[in-house]
């Protein structure tokens, strides 16, 4: 469906606020998409993200800082959403033994069962990109990094 099916609206300006819409409902649509994806397993999108940097990592930890730096929806507030993952017992939060200011965070037995059983559910949700060749989902992703300066 085009963006202005989507939003009924024939009033676009020109192919620049065409991209700059179509991009934003694009994004909520995913969102949307992935919201009700982890629904049933008690996770948001965030907190998936979250699992699989430490799942990354493991059986090393990661500190808080580290994990913002390298999330894909950036948050200040990292420390509650790893509070979040502790109450699920999905991660723990250890003092560092070498420095005791500095915080460590592990994911536990459970976040690594967790991710698994939604290793499959996530491959499926991604097999609707494959309405795009694989070239074209290469040009994508390629533009979308020329947008974002890279």
């Amino acid at each position: 469906m085009k963006i202005e099916e989507a939003i009924k609206t024939k009033g676009l300006k020109d192919n620049y606020e065409k991209l700059f819409v179509n991009i934003i409902y694009t994004s909520n649509w995913f969102k949307s998409k992935l919201k009700d994806l982890f629904k049933p397993y008690g996770i948001t999108q965030t907190q998936y993200n979250v699992l699989r940097i430490l799942r990354g990592k493991y059986p090393e930890p990661c500190n808080p800082g580290y994990i913002t730096s390298v999330m894909i929806e950036k948050m200040s507030d990292v420390t509650r959403l790893i509070d979040r993952l502790i109450e699920k017992k999905l991660v723990k939060r250890m003092v560092c033994e070498t420095n005791r200011r500095m915080v460590e965070v592990y994911i536990t037995k459970e976040g690594l069962e967790l991710l698994e059983k939604l290793e499959p559910v996530v491959e499926k949700s991604r097999d609707d990109l494959k309405v795009l060749t694989d070239d074209e989902a290469n040009q994508l992703s390629h533009l979308l990094d020329k947008l974002r300066g890279h």
